[in-house]
């Protein structure tokens, strides 16, 4: 019956969800009843799906909301198996399928979880304008995300059209974002937003990621070439703006293509990094590779060619204590993680103890 289903799926011409982004080849990872749809906006515990058949409100059925983690519910840009409520306009998801990529940070405060920002998106748009809110420190945090979550990240200056000397900015994106494509656009005058088009077309998805006030909004705008975002002023004294996105959103663009925009971020606390480092910093990675003994600190160790390099300035000190206060934070989350994975199987065995315990001894 799934083998039909599937074959089913794979025959018919899904003009609604190819619009969305739908291949053929995602049929193969279906494994229950339903049909599939894209997860346009995430409520509190409900998340707006579009189908082939429209968009409907749905909520996770009771088998998947008890057999899955956090990171593991829908997020905005999911493709799930959705199925619909008979008589009504709304349905329950079964099944949220594989996902190609995976944009990621630490929710806010102490507590070790993680917040989904973007799934399924092929371009990582790291926003911000010309003016005091280009912050690199920032930026780097932004790649260093973007390079774990699979995938290609470009950076995005805004506000072209109000700075007298944009390429100054670039050349500093160039010191920290190697081989990563840096585009200088201006929602007003339209420049640069035929470049960021041709990125998106073919279905393409993209995700914008930045700080408050810094023109993702205008920016949607201007590829859409019509106003369907809402755009506030920022403050004129440093350049920062109150949040204009409150929730994160899926926006089909009428010239093709796909744009999640996301709450702005001024704290951006980071989740984890498998090889993020190596590549956001290769630069300083390389620098140690070369150093005279393989476990040189890098403080006062002979033939240390971090410490010569930022002596006669080709390494930038703002740039190597960036980097050693990242390595710092990753080690720090890394110990909380395992401490609270560590608490977790301590309390499910602690319940399996416990549930045993209240079993009735079979009398022999």
């Amino acid at each position: 019956m799934v083998f039909l289903r599937l074959q089913n799926w794979r025959n018919k011409t899904l003009k609604k969800i190819e619009q969305y982004g739908w291949t053929d080849s995602r049929a193969a990872e279906i494994t229950t009843a339903g049909q599939p749809g894209r997860v346009l906006l995430e409520h509190k515990h409900l998340y707006r799906v579009v189908t082939e058949d429209g968009e409907w409100l749905c909520s996770v059925s009771g088998k998947y909301r008890h057999g899955h983690s956090r990171g593991e519910f829908p997020a905005v840009g999911d493709w799930v198996i959705a199925e619909k409520m008979q008589g009504e306009e709304r349905g329950v998801i079964h099944q949220v399928l594989p996902r190609t990529s995976q944009f990621s940070r630490k929710v806010a405060g102490d507590t070790t979880e993680i917040q989904l920002i973007a799934v399924n998106v092929d371009y990582v748009f790291l926003v911000t304008s010309l003016n005091h809110d280009f912050n690199l420190r920032r930026l780097e945090r932004y790649l260093l995300a973007a390079w774990d979550s699979d995938a290609n990240p470009v950076i995005v200056l805004t506000k072209r059209d109000q700075c007298s000397d944009p390429d100054s900015f670039i050349r500093e994106t160039e010191t920290i974002a190697f081989g990563v494509p840096i585009h200088a656009v201006s929602s007003v005058t339209g420049e640069g937003i035929a470049e960021l088009h041709r990125l998106l077309a073919g279905g393409k998805t993209g995700a914008l990621l930045g700080s408050s006030g810094v023109g993702k909004s205008s920016l949607i705008n201007a590829l859409s070439g019509e106003t369907v975002m809402a755009v506030q002023d920022i403050r004129e004294d440093d350049s920062k703006g109150r949040h204009t996105t409150t929730h994160r959103e899926l926006i089909l663009l009428p010239g093709g293509g796909l744009l999640i925009d996301t709450p702005g971020m001024r704290e951006f606390q980071l989740w984890e990094s498998s090889g993020g480092m190596d590549t956001g910093f290769s630069d300083v990675e390389s620098l140690a590779g070369l150093c005279r003994f393989r476990d040189c600190g890098h403080t006062n160790e002979p033939g240390c060619a971090v410490q010569e390099s930022l002596q006669n300035g080709t390494l930038a000190e703002d740039r190597w204590g960036s980097y050693i206060k990242l390595q710092r934070e990753l080690a720090h989350i890394e110990r909380k993680h395992d401490a609270a994975a560590q608490k977790a199987e301590r309390s499910k065995w602690k319940q399996i103890t416990k549930d045993n315990r209240k079993r009735p001894v079979k009398k022999r």
